[in-house]
């Protein structure tokens, strides 16, 4: 019987768009694809954090291509595209990871304005990246995107419903567009991470996350961000060929503990 080798697990010289690149799953996204031989756009709006990661890569030896945009922005994603197509290539894999959670009582005062801010960044952009990749993506029949959802997007938390909402959008757009773009060869995969150590868990004391975490994760501790990059990544492979439409759970088993 023949080896099995028709499928490349290689993502050298490949380009891969990662938003919300400047820190935590999106930085440590952005590490492993430079480290894979990917070359690697990267977006953030925090000018001076995604300096610091494109420096991080290239002082590896690898390749990365800083564009500082606010995904809220809707004229923003057609142009962060259009720059790391013109300086890398037309893009063969896109990760939307960019993201905000804001605490928004559902009859308080502010909850429109975090309505807003958190479907423009956690959803509309999602999908204005895809719209202004898809050509690039198409063009070889092996494009694929990566989603970033949430826990959240399986469940609800009170006080967060714009984000809740946001990431069960996030899941709905991905399995939607899998059936979509099937006949493309574009996959369309998310990954729901749960209580991971990045800013957005940053204000919660440790020793409250501690204590979630035993209770509520069958690993009994938070996720680091470099856990959730490396299932990104894989979902990206070429050889990720027959995988689109899923929710890939990374949480510690958070979802599967009853007691």
């Amino acid at each position: 019987m023949p080896r099995l080798t028709a499928l490349s697990r290689s993502l050298a010289d490949r380009v891969v768009l990662v938003t919300g690149a400047a820190s935590g799953m999106g930085r440590a996204t952005a590490h492993l694809l430079a480290d894979e031989g990917a070359l690697v756009g990267i977006v953030d709006r925090d000018a001076d954090g995604l300096t610091a990661v494109a420096e991080e890569i290239r002082g590896a030896g690898a390749t990365a291509h800083p564009v500082v945009a606010d995904v809220a922005d809707p004229a923003a994603p057609a142009a962060a595209v259009a720059e790391v197509r013109a300086a890398l290539g037309p893009l063969d894999g896109l990760v939307n990871n960019a993201g905000v959670s804001i605490r928004a009582p559902f009859d308080g005062d502010g909850f429109a304005e975090a309505w807003a801010t958190t479907i423009a960044v956690n959803l509309t952009a999602h999908t204005l990246f895809i719209r202004a990749a898809l050509p690039d993506l198409a063009r070889n029949g092996d494009g694929r995107i990566v989603n970033v959802a949430s826990t959240e997007g399986l469940g609800a938390t009170p006080g967060i419903a714009p984000y809740t909402s946001s990431k069960h959008g996030v899941i709905g757009l991905t399995r939607s567009l899998a059936v979509e773009l099937g006949r493309s060869g574009v996959t369309v995969n998310c990954v729901c991470p749960g209580p991971i150590r990045t800013a957005m868990t940053a204000a919660i004391p440790d020793a409250d996350k501690e204590v979630f975490a035993r209770r509520r994760t069958a690993l009994r501790r938070y996720g680091d961000p470099e856990e959730v990059a490396h299932l990104t990544v894989s979902l990206l492979l070429p050889a990720a060929s027959y995988i689109t439409g899923a929710a890939v759970v990374v949480d510690g088993g958070l979802t599967i503990r009853n007691a």
